[in-house]
C-alpha cells in the first residue's frame, strides 16, 4: 500500500513543479504525467516526489478531510 498526498501546483518548469499543501511546499517531478495536461493551480497526488495522478480540487479537499480524521483518531487512541 502506498500513501499519496494531494497538493496544488504553484509553479511549473519543464517536468518539475513546485507544489503546496497546508503551508508545506515541495519540488516534485511531473514526468509520470507527461501525457496529461497539467497547469498551475491543478491538484495532483504526490508519492515519493512524483505527481502520479491529476485530481479535482474537491477530491483533494475530501482526501485532506479523511487524513485529518485518521490523524484525530490516532491521537485519541
Amino acid at each position: 500500500m502506498c500513501l499519496a498526498i494531494p497538493m496544488q501546483i504553484t509553479q511549473i518548469d519543464g517536468y518539475m513543479a513546485r507544489c503546496a499543501a497546508r503551508g508545506v511546499e515541495r519540488e516534485v517531478s511531473l514526468f509520470l504525467l507527461q501525457d496529461e495536461s497539467v497547469q498551475i493551480d491543478d491538484h495532483v497526488l504526490i508519492h515519493v516526489g512524483y505527481a502520479i495522478q491529476k485530481i479535482t480540487a474537491e477530491e483533494a479537499f475530501s482526501t485532506w478531510e479523511l487524513l485529518d480524521q485518521i490523524a484525530e483518531e490516532d491521537v485519541d487512541a
